[in-house]
Order: structure tokens, then C-alpha cells, then sequence
């Protein structure tokens, strides 16, 4: 009798978190407003209940996390071979639990209202020129950077745990400066952390990731270091409630180039020239070839080692991430899907419109 009154609570329960699940995701996209009132007012309270319990470790919570629920799953099955049906019924309220976090931290920030209105930013079709000029201006600053950010982050070998784990908590800094000039981008943020078996990234082509199931940025420590700044702290801008990947590389681009690190100036102008020379090769390849050509010895070594990296770990897991990345992005509003990465550059070009 007893257990029949667990099963019967447990379903009740799995039902409920369902449904707000889907109330939730539903008000977001159909009510007008719900999402910003959402993400400015129980967003952050939630954020930042969750993320400082999870700071309280130094490793991510969410990759061990991850390892101890495949293992979890994988016992419970063995144990309950001859039981599918308590197996099934444990499974679906795991999965109504993980849907309700993933609405909750992540689902309905995806509606709010983009970063760049909050910033009065007015992305809009710019000319050959001018995206010309801004892919100049962006040499002249990696050149410059390259020759101050020191060893470690023009190196091209992996970082260790600790210093990749140093990198993130200057990420932090750099946040938080931005969040001086843009209340959107203010408050607390919790430190970032360097996943231990970045492997488990480097094969799905990732360089970082948000959980929002422990509201942690979580990044790849053995890719090429100058990455690291930056995507640091494009992670942190999703902990702020902007999900929208082109918004969160101009968040970290801008994060990087007003901090106070060389290390962080150098990687997000670096970041930045190769987004906008990107499109202007599409462009003008003899004008992108023009600029390359300019760059130091030191930036075309750190741009070599990246193809390198992760060109080897191109291939049928890679190509499956990718298009599993690109399906989640358009379903989430994002018509261009993992294109949208690529529109970080009319909001440089909106950026610096008046002063290039």
C-alpha cells in the first residue's frame, strides 16, 4: 500500500513539473513582457541561490554530475532488469525534474528582450567598407595586444587546471566591470570552471558550455589558450540570462577588450578579428588576405595551433554535435541556428559605428 501511495505522489509530482515546464516555456513566447519580468525578477534569485551552492566545489558539479548520473543510470538498470516498469516510471520523473531546471535557469530566457536593445546597439546591413574598416582597426589592436598579454595566453600549448581556473576567475573581473557600464550584465556571477576531462568537449567541436541545471560556465581548458578569455566569459553573459549565442560572443568580445588583463584584451580582439574577417573574406578574399598578411608572427602561430587543434577532432561526433547544436539553437527562436555565432559582427559594426 505504501509504495503504491509513493508511485501515485511521484507521478502527481512528475505531471506538475511538466506542465509548469510547458506553462512556463508557453507564457515566455506567447505573453508579452513575461520573459524580462521573468529574467529581471526570479531569474537572478534563483541564478544566484543555485550558483553560489555550486561554487562551494572547485570542479564543475555539472560534468561530475554528468558522470555520476550515467553511472546511477546504468546500476539502476542493472538492478532493475526484470522491473522495466519501475525503471521507466523513475526515468520519466528524473527527466520532468532535469526539464523543469532546464525551463526555469535557461528555457525562458531564450524570449527575453536582446542584449543589444538594452545596450541601444542598431544591428543593420553595413557596407563593404565599413566592415573593411573595422577588420582594420581590429589588426591594429591584436597587434598591439599580442605585444603585452605575455606567454601564457599566446603560448600554444594546453593550460593547467590551475591556471586555466586563474583565467576564470579574471573572468569574473571582467564581468563585472562590464556590468559597471551595462546594470543588464551586473551582479554576482560565479566562478567559472575548467572542465577536467575536456576531451568530452574537444570532440563535439565545443569551447565551452552553460549548465542549467547548476547554473555553472563550464569551459574547455585544452584548447588553444588565447579561446579561453573569450569564452569565458560569453558563458558567464548566458548566466545573465542572454542565450542568444551571437549576443554572448559581443558580451565576452566586450568584456575582453574593457577589462583590465592583457591576456583578456588580447583574446577578445583576436576573437573579434577573426568574426569579422570571417565575413570579409566572403566578401573580399584579397582584402582579407591584405590584413592577415599584416598580423604579427606570434598571432599567426596562435592561428595555426588552433586549426590544428581542432581540425583533429573533426569527424562523425563532431559533424552530429554540430547539427544537434544547430536543430537546438532554431528551435529556440534562432532562425540561423549555429550561424547566428556569426552575427556577433553587425553588432561590432553597430558598436563602433561612430568612431571607426
Amino acid at each position: 500500500m505504501r509504495e503504491k501511495v509513493k508511485n501515485f505522489w511521484q507521478i502527481i509530482a512528475a505531471a506538475i513539473l511538466f506542465l509548469t515546464s510547458f506553462l512556463g516555456m508557453a507564457g515566455a513566447r506567447k505573453i508579452v513582457g513575461f520573459a524580462d519580468w521573468y529574467g529581471m525578477r526570479i531569474y537572478p534569485l534563483l541564478a544566484g541561490s543555485i550558483g553560489r551552492i555550486c561554487s562551494i566545489f572547485s570542479v564543475s558539479v555539472a560534468e561530475f554530475g554528468l558522470y555520476l548520473l550515467i553511472t546511477g543510470i546504468a546500476a539502476y538498470g542493472i538492478r532493475h532488469r526484470r522491473s522495466p516498469g519501475i525503471f521507466l516510471k523513475n526515468g520519466v520523473f528524473l527527466v520532468s525534474v532535469l526539464t523543469f531546471l532546464y525551463v526555469i535557469n535557461c528555457g525562458i530566457n531564450y524570449s527575453r528582450t536582446p542584449l543589444s536593445h538594452t545596450m541601444d546597439l542598431e544591428a543593420r546591413d553595413s557596407s563593404e567598407e565599413e566592415l573593411y574598416r573595422l577588420c582594420e582597426f581590429l589588426t591594429g589592436q591584436v597587434t598591439g595586444a599580442s605585444e603585452t598579454a605575455g606567454d601564457r595566453i599566446t603560448s600554444t600549448k594546453a593550460l593547467t587546471f590551475k591556471e586555466a581556473w586563474r583565467l576564470g576567475h579574471d573572468g569574473v573581473k571582467a564581468m563585472e566591470k562590464l556590468g559597471r557600464s551595462y546594470p543588464a550584465l551586473g551582479g554576482y556571477y560565479p566562478n567559472p570552471k575548467p572542465v577536467q576531462i575536456s576531451w568530452i568537449l574537444s570532440i563535439q567541436q565545443l569551447s565551452g558550455i552553460y549548465s542549467p541545471f547548476t547554473v555553472e560556465a563550464n569551459f574547455n581548458r585544452n584548447m588553444t589558450p588565447y579561446n579561453i578569455p573569450h569564452t569565458v566569459c560569453h558563458e558567464l553573459s548566458h548566466l545573465k540570462g542572454f542565450m542568444r549565442e551571437d549576443e554572448a560572443n559581443f558580451a565576452g568580445y566586450l568584456a575582453c577588450v574593457e577589462s583590465d588583463s592583457p591576456e583578456f584584451q588580447y583574446s577578445g580582439y583576436l576573437m573579434g578579428w577573426i568574426y569579422a574577417t570571417n565575413a570579409l573574406y566572403r566578401e573580399n578574399p584579397e582584402s582579407y588576405f591584405e590584413l592577415y598578411n599584416r598580423l604579427p608572427q606570434t598571432v599567426l602561430e596562435d592561428l595555426n595551433a588552433n586549426s590544428v587543434f581542432w581540425d583533429q577532432y573533426e569527424g562523425k561526433v563532431a559533424e552530429t554535435a554540430t547539427k544537434v547544436n544547430d536543430t537546438y539553437l532554431k528551435l529556440h527562436q534562432q532562425k540561423d541556428g549555429v550561424k547566428s555565432y556569426g552575427r556577433v559582427v553587425d553588432l561590432m559594426l553597430a558598436y563602433y559605428r561612430f568612431s571607426l
